[in-house]
């Protein structure tokens, strides 16, 4: 078993995006990866930051990178290519299984703690198996993987405490309770306030008007999330008022200067809570020094403090991690050994009613058919008591070798 990797660690975002395979052509391309290189079971792991290949070959003999990435034919020039395969990571046998433990528990992510690459790597191999890519062995890694990761979860404080900017301000802005009937006024359509536009709509918050320089961005974020897009050049004159702003430009210059914010509240006096997303600030420090006592007022630096502390503590976690995932390798190799012994004793029900026919019509053939039908009668249940005996007993002895080897 091996595991070849390429992450965010040793490679740029973009160049690790080559790796993606549209879903609708990943049967067709890594069925022809699989069989060109021989293997026997595949496994395909693809995120924003990371890709992973399990690979199962019996014969022994394991792809490079380099082959990988051939057969792969990813599009690529001959520099990248030669990148990739300098900053592959390659990991055979238990370190395999050990690796993927770490992924699945977040304890390799950019951030540590993160809960959704449980929920990749599960779903990820059920579509693996639906394609006809990975068979047993695999099966059994990323059973163990899963319940690897659910007790991580369950038993540490890995996946508690916020660490993004982006979940801490939702976190901060539910603490103030406002309804889901808010107006949350949306300044910039970047990444940032993308994710943050999906906290709020998952929480139903419906009432989002979003202004961006770039109206086209505007109208691609307020499709995704049913908001209201404007140009930005409107903000200033725009009178639905807000409950809520959220702020993240690349802007050099402050977005939201005395003027504009005094126009945008139009003297309404009501709680108001405004999350600042960006470097530099995108609220003028003239606006936030006069800010009334009713307004809520969030920067980055805030949040990035709390961000910091949480990582923190969710690196103290990691040593606990580590024992459990020490405990589950142990469960795990026990767990494949006694797999090996079942798939290796699966013809012994085979053999074993081979002889007994054997036995029966052509060996003692004569000497049977001259008993009596009571004789026969008993020689028939010693046989069949001896028969289930012969497949239980093996088995049974292979369970209790190697329960005695994992103590």
């Amino acid at each position: 078993m091996q595991g070849i990797t390429f992450t965010h660690k040793a490679l740029p975002l973009d160049l690790i995006g080559k790796f993606h395979i549209d879903p609708e052509f990943q049967k067709e391309k890594l069925g022809t990866v699989k069989a060109s290189l021989g293997l026997d079971e595949l496994f395909y792991l693809s995120t924003c930051n990371r890709v992973e290949f399990l690979i199962v070959a019996k014969t022994g003999v394991l792809p490079s990178p380099a082959q990988l990435i051939a057969a792969l034919e990813l599009d690529i020039n001959q520099a990248e290519t030669e990148q990739c395969e300098n900053a592959a990571l390659i990991y055979t046998g238990e370190d395999a299984v050990r690796h993927l433990f770490e992924v699945s528990a977040s304890l390799d992510s950019m951030v540590i703690g993160e809960r959704e690459i449980i929920t990749q790597v599960r779903k990820a191999h059920e579509e693996c198996r639906a394609m006809g890519l990975s068979g047993d062995t695999i099966r059994l890694v990323i059973r163990k993987t899963v319940e690897t990761a659910k007790q991580i979860f369950t038993e540490t404080d890995i996946f508690k405490k916020p660490v993004s900017v982006v979940s801490l301000g939702f976190h901060r802005l539910k603490e103030h309770n406002l309804p889901d009937s808010s107006r949350v006024l949306m300044i910039g359509a970047g990444k940032t306030n993308r994710a943050m536009a999906k906290f709020l709509i998952k929480h139903g918050y419906k009432n989002l008007f979003i202004f961006n320089r770039s109206i086209e961005r505007a109208e691609e974020l307020a499709n995704d999330v049913g908001g209201e897009p404007h140009s930005l050049s409107e903000l200033e004159n725009f009178k639905g008022g807000f409950d809520v702003m959220i702020t993240c430009t690349a802007s050099s210059d402050h977005i939201v200067d005395q003027s504009t914010y005094e126009k945008l509240t139009q003297n309404a006096i009501h709680p108001k809570v405004i999350i600042d997303l960006a470097i530099p600030s995108d609220i003028s420090p003239e606006v936030i020094k006069t800010l009334p006592t009713d307004v809520r007022y969030i920067d980055i630096a805030e949040l990035k403090t709390v961000a910091d502390k949480n990582l923190s503590e969710r690196a103290q976690e990691i040593e606990k991690c580590q024992a459990i995932i020490a405990e589950s390798m142990v469960e795990f190799h026990a767990m494949y050994n006694q797999r090996k012994i079942e798939i290796a004793m699966s013809d012994i029900p085979k053999k074993v009613k081979e002889i007994r026919e054997n036995a029966l019509t052509s060996v003692y053939a004569k000497e049977i058919d001259g008993m009596d039908k009571e004789s026969r009668e008993v020689l028939d249940k010693v046989i069949a008591y001896m028969e289930k005996k012969y497949i239980s007993v093996p088995m049974k002895m292979a369970r209790e070798v190697i329960l005695n080897q994992s103590k």
